[in-house]
C-alpha cells in the first residue's frame, strides 16, 4: 500500500503567503504535493531524505494523506531496448512526464522558494508547446539568481526534449 498525498488549507495558505516561512527543502516539497502522485512518485522528485520530508509535512500538517492505494506491482525485468522502442513512442506522455518532473525539480533546486510560481506553471504544462516557453522564463530566473553558467547547464539539459 502507498499513500497520495494532498495540501492542506494550511499547506494552501502557506503556499500563497508564506506565513509560516517553511525552510525551502520543506516548501520545495510542498509545493510538489499535488494529490495525484504516491509517496513513490514524491520520493523520485525530492532531492533530500524524501520520506522524512513528507512526514514532517504531514505531523505539521501541512499535508494529509488523500488516499491510500495498492502499491504499484513490482516490474518485470526491463526488457531489451530494441522491443521497448517498438512499444513505446519517442517523446511519448510518459517519457514528457519524466522530462518535466525532472526540469521542475531542477529549477527548484537552483531557485529555491523563488522561483515557486513558475515551478507550478511547469507542473501543470501538458504539453512540450506548453512547456517550452516556460522554460525558456527558467533559463532567465536561473541566470539571474545563480548565474550564466548555471543557466547555460540547465539549458543544454533541457533544451533537447
Amino acid at each position: 500500500m502507498t499513500r497520495i498525498f494532498r495540501k492542506t488549507d494550511k499547506g494552501v495558505d502557506e503556499i500563497a503567503t508564506r506565513a509560516n516561512r517553511l525552510v525551502p527543502r520543506l516548501r520545495t516539497a510542498l509545493i510538489l504535493v499535488d494529490g495525484t502522485r504516491n509517496e513513490g512518485e514524491l520520493a523520485a522528485l525530492i532531492k533530500q531524505h524524501p520520506n522524512e520530508t513528507l512526514e514532517e509535512l504531514l505531523t505539521l500538517g501541512y499535508i494529509e494523506v488523500a488516499t491510500v492505494v495498492e502499491a504499484p506491482p513490482k516490474k518485470a525485468p526491463e526488457e531489451p531496448a530494441v522491443k521497448k522502442a517498438a512499444s513505446e513512442p519517442v517523446g511519448g506522455e510518459k517519457a514528457f512526464a519524466t522530462f518535466r518532473a525532472e526540469a521542475v525539480r531542477a529549477f527548484n533546486d537552483l531557485t529555491g522558494p523563488a522561483g515557486e510560481a513558475l515551478a507550478m506553471k511547469m507542473e501543470k504544462a501538458a504539453s512540450r508547446e506548453q512547456l517550452a516557453p516556460l522554460l525558456q522564463m527558467a533559463y532567465q530566473i536561473i541566470g539571474n539568481a545563480r548565474g550564466n553558467q548555471a543557466a547555460t547547464e540547465f539549458k543544454a539539459r533541457f533544451a533537447s526534449f
